[in-house]
C-alpha cells in the first residue's frame, strides 16, 4: 500500500500508471532528480497539490494491476 511517506520513486516502481497519476497533479516526478528522496507528501507540498488525492489514485490503479 503507497502512503504519504513513500517515496515517489517507490510509487513509480509499484504503480506502472503513477508517471501520468503524478503529472495529472501537476508533478513531473519521472523527470525529478528528488523522486528518489522525496516522499509523496513532500513533493505534493512542494508542488501545492492533494496528497492524500495522489495516494487515493496510486493505491486504486495499484489494485487494478
Amino acid at each position: 500500500m503507497i502512503t504519504k511517506d513513500t517515496s515517489i520513486d517507490e510509487a513509480m516502481r509499484l504503480c506502472p500508471n503513477a508517471p501520468e497519476i503524478f503529472k495529472r497533479h501537476g508533478m513531473a516526478c519521472c523527470a525529478c532528480m528528488a523522486a528518489s528522496a522525496e516522499t509523496i507528501e513532500e513533493g505534493a507540498l512542494m508542488h501545492e497539490t492533494d496528497a492524500q488525492a495522489i495516494i487515493d489514485e496510486l493505491n486504486a490503479d495499484c489494485k487494478e494491476e
